[in-house]
């Protein structure tokens, strides 16, 4: 990835990586990137840095522009590895003293991360600071998705810099989303998805927030995938969308795991039943299916439908291992149905049930669970089953 202009003076000076495909359990299957932006002015600014092992390529990258030397100063959004790695690198380069700007977690996190004597400068929530003829507006952002998090605000530009928000686990040399086009909604839908789901709330409060001090952006610059230049307001519309948990689709995400086929074809017959009633609907077993893609079908489901067999009293390990994952994201307005298979004891779909209940979904019940391999008279049961859920899902509950 070569150094891009992306505005007057304004410089992505970040690095590809091509070959990541696990990003601490969020499926990378095309990559991603580590965005980090130069600005020229009266004093030099670097906001971010990357991952450990693309130092070099960074640092190549600032060189095609100006002497890294020349730098005054750093700005470190987010105290991440995949964004700080690098920090005791670049503030060598640079001079080590010289100023790096954070939030007051963002410093305590980076001293734990390294051991050097750093210049850290702590910002205040609301803070500018002049670089010349451009300013610096500091937002804290906490727990999106780090308590350390903030964002950084050119308002001459109007040009965000947002750290881990709109971003998206996208490797590529399409630098702007014009240019890679509506896939970039795909994307991004996972990345919100799998990593800021959970912070739903406070996501809402942060766009009241930038609504009330009448910020408007000529482009959003994360630190993963492509920048928003055509239609800024078109992420921060889905983000709404999404975190409000309401606009929800006619559909119903089937997640399941068989042992000898049974819950398998108990899964395609409630689906053929949730297709009767008009239901959009996603079958997903677990070992074909990656958690993160699975729940990025959840997000504007209405309903989720849980199947596992009766492994040793409990579930099968995917279940329980998609189950906590989906859990720390914390979906809410979901009905919830569990079913399974079992050979003498049969607990599988009482646990499902109550793990769904948990969450605070608005269950079906009673589950389905069939014993040994279904026949025709017990799959006319699991189509019957899935034709419940539908009716539930239009009528918007369960009960």
């Amino acid at each position: 990835m070569k150094p891009v202009e992306i505005a007057d003076g304004i410089y992505d000076v970040g690095v590809i990586d091509w070959n990541i495909r696990d990003f601490h359990g969020y499926s990378t299957h095309m990559g991603t990137s580590y965005n980090a932006f130069l600005i020229l002015d009266e004093k030099i600014a670097l906001i971010d840095a990357v991952k450990k092992g693309f130092e070099d390529q960074m640092m190549r990258n600032i060189a095609k522009i100006i002497d890294p030397a020349k730098i005054d100063l750093v700005v470190s959004n987010h105290t991440e590895m995949d964004h700080s790695g690098t920090l005791p690198l670049v503030m060598e380069k640079i001079g080590a003293q010289k100023p790096l700007y954070c939030s007051k977690m963002g410093s305590r996190n980076l001293s734990r991360h390294f051991p050097q004597d750093l210049n850290y400068q702590v910002v205040e929530d609301g803070g500018e600071l002049s670089l010349g003829k451009r300013s610096l507006t500091f937002l804290e952002t906490r727990m999106l998705h780090w308590p350390d998090s903030m964002f950084t605000f050119v308002k001459e530009d109007k040009i965000l810099f947002s750290s881990d928000a709109f971003g998206q686990h996208y490797a590529g040399h399409e630098e702007f989303d014009d240019i890679l086009g509506d896939s970039v909604m795909d994307h991004a839908k996972k990345y919100y998805a799998n990593i800021l789901l959970l912070y739903a709330p406070l996501i809402l409060k942060l766009i009241d927030r930038v609504t009330q001090m009448g910020l408007s952006f000529n482009m959003i610059c994360p630190d993963h995938g492509v920048l928003w230049r055509k239609d800024p307001g078109r992420i921060i519309d889905a983000y709404a969308r999404w975190s409000k948990q309401t606009d929800l689709h006619n559909k119903a995400v089937i997640v399941y795991d068989t042992m000898w086929d049974s819950t398998h074809k108990m899964a395609l017959a409630i689906a053929s039943g949730l297709h009767d009633e008009g239901i959009e609907v996603r079958p997903m077993k677990l070992r074909e299916w990656d958690r993160s893609d699975v729940m990025t079908e959840i997000l504007e489901a209405k309903a989720v439908v849980v199947g596992s067999p009766t492994l040793n009293n409990g579930i099968f390990p995917t279940l329980a291992d998609f189950l906590t994952y989906m859990k720390g994201l914390r979906p809410e307005n979901k009905i919830g149905a569990a079913f399974g298979s079992f050979g003498w004891s049969g607990e599988s779909v009482k646990i499902l049930s109550g793990e769904l209940e948990a969450m605070k979904f608005d269950m079906v019940e009673p589950g389905l669970k069939i014993q040994y391999v279904p026949e025709a008279e017990q799959l006319e049961k699991c189509i019957e089953f899935g034709r419940t859920i539908g009716k539930a899902i239009h009528s918007g509950k369960a009960g």
